[in-house]
């Protein structure tokens, strides 16, 4: 953890404001309809689909500081959770500015009315900012080289930037953006300004190294968990085990014996439309207000909700799979398709419960102030989240929330939900003190929200030579957007369940998928890849199935299924080249291919597995292919795949989170295991770049393949078909 970051809010504004002459300008930000998708995912409306070619908007917004010093400040709206946003969003303006990042001071926004759609989430973050946010530092260029242009009365045509400075082309003279920055101010800022041909790219499409590193490594990084005020008093809050329980009263006498505990107070965590109560403790120091806590006496009502386990969901899901659901997707005749196929196959998938788990537990310091006025310093997947949400739980108008985001030591869709903020918040209004709320890692785990169970019903049918000709994906699961919205329409499918199901290239004639809607009381979110990350487990696996009932080998079997010039086709002749498909590996291994595309993007995995003497399974190697179009930063793009890779691997191998008397038996990474660095298998990543018109999403598409491709390559090993998730590795035949 980096030293502790202690701040004054005077101190804070000042350091952060832009102080003196300044040319402050950008071109609109992010397209609002991609904002709005970011919006609806951390309120449990994810989009269905991508988000294709969204209009532009245009309006001065302040994305770029240039003061007469020379100083340079770039504002990041995407906060930075290790997906690497503090270098590719600035990158986007300074290659178009002509400034190497190494010259640039980058700061976070923190929820200016004048900057849109500041949250990441739903792999949007370059993708939905690329055009946009590279107008803005060509429109700041434009105006530099119109300012020089009148500084020295020469035609504007004969002055180019570079490096931070005009440079009048035919005498070589030049000027730096600080000394013009008092005429730039004056100018229009240009509507189409022209953008650099890639051609000419220093920072866009190269490996440039990432200015949040060496902060990250030295320590100096400052996170949410990091930041303290003068004054402030930390808390830590006792809430219901049992989701759906109330406090009925408690006790705190042996609580307030502890040296260092001020008092308790009532504490309220909204989120979406549940409330869950709690007791906080309030203490000089973090280790008092823990200690003072575990010495609460607390009486819950658990409401009945104690009767909740996994065993009994899991029949429940089983049992709504034999219903017909609401028909999501109807192409061809499915029903006489399938009647007429000479192979007919059913399958159930099954996909647990899991904890985001991310590295950086929850945590936030709140600040209530005199006319309902509320300064929150947290780690959280955006500053529109904070004001948002916090206006809603808290009723206070959004102007009265101010954010301040650090970085995030994780975030994979859970912090798209603000509740531990607004929290924190509601005591800091009751104790009148800057307050710090951390969370345990129990309290993570164990209190959600979490990824749903997901079961799959699939139905294919094959023809006698060999084509699949009938195929039906059926998803049972409780809706994320049900457990968090009270409008929530059941009598709708919910096209964020079965995302990507009915979008796969593949050419299956006749389909008819469907949704089944599954109750549930525990608040569920989106995981990173959201629904893709269970349902293309089910879906690929049952086309290996498919392959298998047909004799054939399941590579061919894909590419005989995509006869038409698609991103998937590309994709899958790229992943069979980078894997040497057709080469035969040692007794004993296996390979398996699977691909997913969803609205984040797309990707394929070939696995490679062996079998042990003890009948244990290793992952030897993961090959990957990711599409792009356009990248900003290769190697970033890399580190993000091998990361959704590794995340894919703990969730299809390592634990689920299960329930028992309406309570998680997880807590800790004991028995909620992460990946040890011994278990850790080669990766061979490669990026399709061809700088085509549609960039796609990065942090998300290379998790969903992971665990269908590792299913099918067990297959391949021993014969034996994978199901259910999680897979025992060390009896995977059992």
């Amino acid at each position: 953890m980096s030293s502790t970051h202690k701040i004054a809010r005077r101190a804070f504004l000042r350091h952060t404001s832009l102080s003196g002459l300044a040319l402050i300008l950008g071109v609109s930000s992010m397209n609002h309809a991609d904002a709005a998708d970011v919006q609806k995912m951390s309120a449990g409306d994810i989009p269905p689909a991508g988000l294709g070619d969204l209009p532009e908007h245009y309006g001065i917004t302040p994305y770029i500081s240039i003061e007469p010093s020379g100083k340079i400040t770039i504002i990041n709206p995407k906060p930075e959770m290790g997906q690497g946003t503090w270098q590719s969003i600035p990158s986007l303006i300074a290659e178009e500015l002509e400034v190497s990042l190494d010259r640039v001071t980058i700061i976070n926004s923190s929820g200016q009315k004048e900057i849109p759609g500041q949250s990441a989430g739903g792999s949007t973050s370059v993708r939905g900012s690329y055009a946009s946010l590279r107008k803005v530092g060509a429109s700041a260029r434009e105006m530099l080289c119109t300012a020089a242009s009148r500084t020295w009365n020469v035609p504007v045509t004969e002055c180019k930037a570079d490096n931070g400075r005009i440079i009048h082309t035919p005498t070589g003279k030049s000027l730096g953006y600080g000394e013009l920055v008092a005429v730039a101010s004056t100018l229009d800022v240009p509507a189409n300004p022209v953008l650099k041909d890639p051609k000419d790219f220093k920072i866009l499409g190269k490996s440039t190294p990432r200015p949040d590193i060496p902060l990250k490594v030295t320590g100096k990084a400052v996170y949410g968990i990091d930041m303290e005020l003068p004054g402030m008093v930390y808390a830590s809050v006792e809430r219901c085990p049992v989701f759906g329980g109330k406090l009925v009263s408690y006790d705190d006498s042996a609580a307030l014996k502890v040296k260092g505990v001020i008092r308790t107070v009532k504490a309220e965590r909204v989120l979406g439309k549940n409330r869950y109560e709690g007791i906080a403790v309030i203490a000089g120091n973090y280790w008092a207000a823990l200690k003072g806590r575990k010495a609460l006496k607390v009486v819950w009502d658990y409401q009945g909700f104690d009767s909740f386990n996994t065993k009994d969901y899991e029949q429940h899901l089983r049992e709504l799979a034999k219903t017909d659901g609401l028909i999501a997707h109807n192409a061809g005749d499915f029903d006489n398709a399938m009647a007429g196929a000479t192979r007919k196959l059913e399958a159930l998938y099954e996909t647990p419960i899991v904890a985001h788990a991310t590295m950086e537990p929850m945590n936030c310091l709140a600040h209530w102030q005199e006319g309902d006025k509320v300064d929150i310093w947290t780690s959280v997947q955006g500053a529109s989240i904070v004001k948002r949400e916090l206006s809603g739980s808290l009723g206070i108008p959004q102007e009265n929330i101010t954010p301040h985001i650090s970085f995030l030591g994780g975030g994979f869709g859970r912090r798209l939900a603000a509740d531990y903020a607004g929290e924190a918040a509601g005591i800091s209004k009751a104790v009148g003190k800057p307050v710090k709320v951390v969370w345990t890692r129990e309290d993570d785990i164990q209190l959600g929200p979490f990824r749903p169970m997901t079961f799959s019903a699939m139905k294919g049918g094959v023809s006698a030579d060999g084509k699949a000709i009938a195929f039906q994906h059926k998803v049972i699961s409780p809706s994320i957007s049900a457990t968090k919205n009270a409008n929530y329409d059941k009598t709708k499918p919910d096209h964020s369940m079965t995302e990507g199901i009915s979008d796969q290239e593949y050419e299956i004639p006749n389909m008819k998928n469907a949704y089944v809607f599954a109750d549930i009381h525990i608040p569920m979110q989106p995981w990173r890849s959201v629904t893709s990350s269970t349902l293309a487990f089910a879906h690929e696996c049952f086309i290996d199935e498919m392959a298998a009932a047909a004799g054939k080998d399941p590579m061919a079997f894909r590419m005989e299924m995509l006869t038409k010039e698609t991103d998937t086709k590309r994709l899958l002749t790229k992943l069979k080249e980078v894997s040497d498909w057709d080469k035969p590996l040692p007794q004993g291994w296996g390979r398996g291919v699977a691909q997913y595309k969803f609205f984040a993007g797309l990707a394929g995995h070939v696995v490679e597995v062996s079998t042990q003497k003890d009948g244990s399974i290793r992952i030897e190697k993961v090959h990957c292919v990711l599409d792009l179009g356009t990248v900003v930063n290769p190697d970033m793009a890399k580190a993000n795949t091998e990361g959704a890779i590794v995340m894919g691997i703990i969730a299809a191998t390592k634990d689920a989170i299960a329930f028992e008397k309406g309570r998680s038996l997880q807590s800790n990474f004991h028995n909620f295991r992460m990946l040890r660095i011994n278990e850790m298998p080669a990766l061979n990543v490669h990026i399709l770049a061809d700088g085509g018109p549609v960039i796609k999403g990065v942090g998300e598409p290379g998790l969903p393949p992971v665990a269908p491709a590792l299913a099918n390559a067990i297959f391949a090993a021993t014969g034996k078909r994978i199901r259910r998730l999680p897979i025992d590795l060390t009896h995977p035949t059992v």
